[in-house]
């Protein structure tokens, strides 16, 4: 009962926080390691389970949709499609030792670039970016497909900053298509991770309810929410304090 009460909390609160700015799998990941899934699992797990709640919240975004710069939409999405398999793809490969070994500093560079994304972006405006040419923009998207399919943790706020450095200014245009390629990504990943049996079911079934009604409450609140400056440092703690605690085991 205490398992099922951990998952169901840390989901529905991680589809909040990735509607709203992002780092849901700051609690989900150590959610499903804490009730005894090995790290390789338990990261393939997550991103499934974070599934739903990217869907919810695109819908709810999705007259938000816009995008910007040399690349259309399906440009952007069979980017992102191709960088999500095979990032997820690599965890195929990753033994849980070497993911073990990993994972400290993946959280650690999710969390740092969690909380810097917004000064990225104040840069970036200041110092008034233009646009990207389609060989960056198709370089620096998959990229980030890659890193989202490989570790799901921060995806968010990183492809805001990547769209930042593309040089997009609708903000809403960003976190449209911000919600619909983590969708993009989490579902080819999580294709190859059903492929090679490495979802636990039961946890995910749990997750992925309690995440898809908490990416629907959290994108409709995303839009009445004015300070999301202190949501987001709240955010950081989260992943900071799960870093150190990654680090020490």
């Amino acid at each position: 009962m205490l398992d099922i009460l951990v998952l169901v909390a840390a989901g529905f609160f991680a589809g909040i926080l990735n509607a709203v700015a992002g780092g849901g799998t700051f609690l989900t990941f150590p959610a499903l390691v804490f009730v005894g899934l090995p790290v390789v699992t338990a990261n393939a797990t997550a991103t499934l389970a974070a599934l739903p709640g990217y869907i919810g919240s695109a819908y709810a975004f999705r007259r938000e949709v816009v995008t910007e710069g040399p690349l259309g939409l399906w440009a952007i999405v069979a980017t992102a499609a191709v960088g999500g398999a095979m990032g997820g793809g690599l965890l195929l490969v990753t033994s849980n030792a070497a993911f073990s070994g990993l994972v400290p500093w993946l959280l650690l560079l999710a969390t740092v670039l969690f909380g810097g994304g917004p000064w990225i972006l104040a840069q970036l405006k200041k110092r008034g970016a233009g646009q990207a040419g389609r060989a960056i923009s198709i370089v620096a998207v998959f990229a980030v497909s890659l890193y989202g399919g490989y570790f799901n943790g921060g995806l968010g706020i990183i492809l805001l900053a990547t769209f930042g450095m593309l040089g997009y200014v609708n903000i809403h245009g960003m976190n449209g298509i911000k919600t619909l390629l983590s969708a993009v990504i989490s579902i080819v990943a999580t294709v190859a991770f059903v492929w090679a049996g490495l979802i636990a079911w039961r946890e995910a079934g749990v997750m992925m309810l309690s995440t898809a009604v908490g990416g629907y409450v959290g994108a409709l609140a995303a839009r009445r929410i004015t300070r999301t400056d202190l949501l987001r440092w709240g955010i950081v703690a989260i992943g900071a304090a799960t870093t150190v605690i990654f680090f020490l085991k």
